[in-house]
């Protein structure tokens, strides 16, 4: 059964009812579900339950009955047939399909049968990228199930977390995941590690007795916490308000499935091709029809020629040949810590022209670390080991004395702010093994969210100490010395405003101040004296630095005309500080907070998004608006992240990017790309990459539409001029499929252009045949066409016979077809090295750079000469062994479009602008 707040919009309930795979009863909520806007007493009131008690058995069933399990509920996958039938609905496909039937209708099984490989090579290879996505839901759903400490009847008792309800009383401890979202009722020093889902690098402090304002972002709603969160610290109570996918996970898990899937740049681009080249296919059939009709053909003939141009016009091979370019381009990124989920994410990372990055963890290293200390000695920067002054050695080892954490083998336990701590002593070379050696704790005055301070008592060799760490401000009230160049000296009005001017200064930097203090005593005391005449001995500021290959990172994307932008839960100054660091803004007006976003209407806010460079305390609903808003303007969208708060924009961007060290399952699941490193430079690495196997995929398709071309016209001019038909089907389906592709898929595996990152991204809507490339193909393939027939019409000049004779002997019809199907290939093959730049010489690339069209061409001529010299294989395609003139006339029309396209680089290098 489903619990509906009766102030759902129809589009909302039909947006919940697609996720659900069985159908479910439900009844409405009028109670509003901002509790955490409430005060505790009217929580209880509203969900009707005793604290002291909890739930009594027969409520506990009949709230069952009402909500439902405690699990999130996602799509209903589809199977391995309909992920198949999903890759053959393409224009390209379909005629494909077409060309199955015709050539089983005249008898071709051989030819129906290749073209069939082709067809089903492409769609296994699409359902086995495609059988690993969508399992975003299924992680949601394995780390939303922990166990729960709840209270019932007056027990307390540990249960299946499915079994929750509103209105449960579940109880918290440290180390326990959070099993629903819940508003708490007692806290006691209770911290909550909310990264996942706020984006924030620290644990949140959790206050019971607060209340919030209706518009306070998640991150700051301190009175309540969130199903799959983590205790840190402390112990609380609290009472479930949500369950299910009534959860902010489950609101997260929400748009993940609802997300509409859109077609890639590539897909797009393909799908118009192969309409295009299907109706060109259909054109050209019918309008050979009606040439040869009136020519007088016979009815069989007609249909026969029709056939085989529009063979000829389509090229059979180039759904396979992207997909196994892509592949080879997903192998290669892998090798460079990119791992590709779906293959045509490879090719939309080169248009990529707005990368939105998460903050923790992505930019940053999701490691507190002091930067900055303070005492009267002055201020230091503190970056890897280095020696302090007394002062600060002493800064460093109060905090050591005064912390929980631990931390070894560069791995650490507790806090991170302690962690960092910890760190910086030994950045100081401030021994932590013999200080636990020489030191112990005898008591302490636990941290406390209203104090914001923690103490120690330390005995060693018969002295004792108090040192207290926590705000400055806080902890200058409890202070009436100060340590000036190791001398405790009565604090003044002038000592605390340099510490409290020392503080703004490093909150301008975003640095998180924490100060520390400590004094003699004689011997044990209760924990209420701690705290009294103190002696401030400093602070330190501490971040989560910046990754620092990142700031190159940045600058690389501005020179190739890509904008990044930071979208983050943490604080606005903070967000904005890292983000003024790594260049990605420069100017405070850059940067828009939830709370500013929300009170924009929309139209304004999608007008004004590409103002923005930084977003902070935002949503997982902010994050996923934000990403639709940049995409409204036609940008290609980037969205990087580690948590289960990114999982949604990851989902809704045209490449998603998750972290593979740090983040969640759930953003992996989201994701099309994974990070094995965690390094934001990747993604421009593979940004890179993606634009150059664009570039390959465009070679390769170019190619293929250039020598298709070249036969249309072959094949065109010919029968329109009377001539008999220079090229049969079988011949064609040869070239298409074998002799084309080699030299199409080495084309794919070209050596990236060192440039390419000088260049603009792509537009949008940019086609193949962008940039010149569309007179490429057109000037190429005319070429390739006419020296085509000018072999044909040689074939029937070296016998002293006209092609407009059709009583010649069939011999030398043959030696004519030979000519041409031998000149045909041998200027496809050599105009593939043409192919590789339009700019660029051969001999300046480098005429053997790509071995592997190197090889294809070899290959490519080797294969030719089988076909022409092994007798059985002459009958099957209707071809003979040429003389030594013939040979020459193959060789030397071969190399004109080669030779034609390095003269017409010259001119193009001359006029290109600076």
């Amino acid at each position: 059964m489903l619990i509906l707040d009766k102030n759902h919009s129809d589009q909302q309930l039909s947006d919940l009812f697609v996720n659900i795979a069985e159908p479910a009863p439900y009844l409405y909520l009028t109670a509003p579900m901002s509790y955490f806007a409430k005060s505790i007493q009217d929580v209880l009131s509203e969900l009707n339950v005793d604290p002291a008690k909890g739930l009594s058995t027969d409520e506990l069933t009949k709230r069952q009955q009402q909500y439902g399990p405690n699990k999130l509920i996602g799509k209903k996958r589809k199977s391995i047939l309909q992920l198949f039938v999903a890759q053959l609905q393409d224009w390209l496909i379909y005629v494909l399909f077409v060309a199955v039937v015709i050539t089983l209708f005249m008898g071709e099984y051989v030819d129906a049968v290749i073209i069939l490989i082709v067809i089903i090579l492409n769609a296994v290879l699409g359902v086995v990228q495609e059988i690993k996505a969508g399992n975003a839901i299924e992680a949601l759903q394995k780390i939303a199930s922990p166990k729960a400490i709840v209270k019932r009847d007056g027990n307390i008792k540990e249960v299946d977390s499915e079994t929750l309800v509103p209105g449960d009383i579940l109880v918290l401890d440290t180390g326990r995941f959070i099993a629903a979202d819940i508003r708490l009722i007692e806290s006691a020093n209770l911290q909550v590690e909310e990264s996942s889902l706020t984006g924030e690098s620290v644990p949140s402090s959790k206050e019971a007795d607060e209340v919030h304002d209706e518009d306070t972002s998640l991150g700051d709603r301190n009175n309540s916490a969130f199903m799959s969160t983590l205790v840190t610290y402390g112990r609380g109570i609290g009472v479930v308000t949500a369950t299910s996918m009534e959860t902010e996970v489950g609101k997260i898990a929400n748009i993940i499935g609802n997300e509409q899937e859109s077609k890639t740049p590539l897909e797009e681009r393909l799908d118009k091709l192969g309409k295009t080249l299907g109706l060109l296919a259909i054109g050209i059939c019918v309008f050979i029809f009606i040439v040869a009709w009136f020519q007088g053909r016979e009815l069989l003939e007609m249909f026969l020629t029709s056939v085989s141009l529009a063979v000829a016009s389509i090229p059979e091979g180039l759904a396979a040949i992207v997909a196994v370019v892509l592949s080879i381009g997903v192998t290669s990124m892998s090798k460079r810590n990119a791992i590709i989920r779906q293959l045509p994410a490879v090719e939309t990372l080169g248009s990529v022209n707005v990368i939105c990055s998460d903050k923790t963890g992505t930019l940053t290293q999701n490691k507190m670390t002091v930067t900055r200390s303070f005492t009267l000695d002055g201020e230091q920067e503190i970056s890897g080991e280095q020696e302090g002054t007394p002062d600060t050695q002493l800064l460093a080892k109060a905090m050591v004395l005064c912390s929980d954490a631990t931390y070894e083998n560069e791995e650490g336990t507790g806090d991170p702010t302690e962690i960092a701590l910890l760190i910086y002593a030994d950045n100081l070379n401030v021994s932590r093994q013999a200080l636990a050696k020489e030191n112990k704790r005898i008591g302490e005055f636990a941290f406390d969210s209203d104090r914001k301070l923690m103490s120690t008592l330390i005995e060693s060799d018969g002295n004792f100490h108090v040192y207290t760490k926590g705000a400055i401000d806080n902890l200058l009230d409890k202070c009436t010395h100060v340590l000036e160049h190791g001398k405790e000296e009565p604090i003044t009005d002038a000592h605390k405003k340099t510490f409290l001017n020392a503080a703004d200064q490093m909150s301008d930097l975003a640095l998180r101040t924490l100060g520390v203090a400590y004094k003699q005593v004689n011997g044990p005391l209760p924990a209420d004296e701690m705290e009294q005449d103190l002696v401030l001995i400093g602070m330190v500021g501490m971040i989560d630095p910046p990754r620092p290959e990142v700031i190159e990172s940045v600058k690389r994307a501005k020179a190739a005309g890509i904008t990044c932008v930071m979208i983050t839960g943490d604080h606005k100054n903070t967000a904005f500080a890292i983000a003024r660091e790594l260049g990605i803004a420069d100017d405070m007006k850059q940067a828009l907070t939830s709370q500013e976003l929300n009170a924009m209407a929309e139209a304004d806010f999608i007008a004004n998004v590409e103002q923005y460079h930084v977003f902070a305390r935002v949503s997982p609903e902010d994050k996923v608006r934000i990403v639709r808003a940049l995409k409204s303007h036609g940008n290609i969208v980037s969205m990087t992240g580690d948590g289960v708060n990114d999982a949604p924009s990851l989902n809704a961007a045209d490449i998603g990017v998750a972290m593979g060290i740090t983040g969640t399952d759930v953003a992996k699941g989201a994701a099309d790309m994974i990070l094995t490193d965690d390094n934001f430079s990747t993604i421009v690495v593979a940004i890179e990459q993606g634009r150059n196997i664009y570039n390959n995929i465009k070679k390769s398709v170019i190619f293929l539409l250039t020598c298709n071309l070249g036969e249309v016209i072959t094949m065109f001019v010919t029968l329109s001029i009377g001539w008999e038909v220079p090229l049969v089907a079988t011949q064609l389906l040869w070239i298409n499929l074998i002799t084309d592709s080699l030299p199409a898929v080495a084309l794919g595996m070209d050596p990236g252009d060192p440039d390419v990152m000088k260049e603009k991204p792509r537009g949008k809507n940019e086609s193949f045949f962008a940039g010149g490339s569309g007179w490429n193909v057109l000037v190429g393939g005319l070429l390739i066409g006419m020296l085509t027939v000018i072999a044909f019409w040689y074939g029937y000049y070296e016998h002293g016979v006209s092609p407009f004779d059709h009583s010649v002997d069939a011999a030398v019809v043959e030696y004519a077809r030979t000519m041409a199907f031998m000149v045909l290939v041998a200027s496809q093959l050599f105009y593939s090295l043409a192919i590789r730049n339009h700019v660029k010489s051969i001999f300046s690339i480098g005429l053997f750079s790509n071995r592997y069209l190197a090889s294809a061409i070899v290959l490519g001529l080797a294969l030719q000469l089988l076909v022409i010299g092994i007798p059985f294989m002459q009958d099957a395609f209707g071809l003979q062994m040429l003389d030594l003139k013939g040979w020459v006339m193959v060789i030397a029309l071969g190399l004109v479009p080669l030779f034609l396209s390095e003269f017409l680089k010259i001119f193009r290098r001359k006029h290109q602008p600076a």
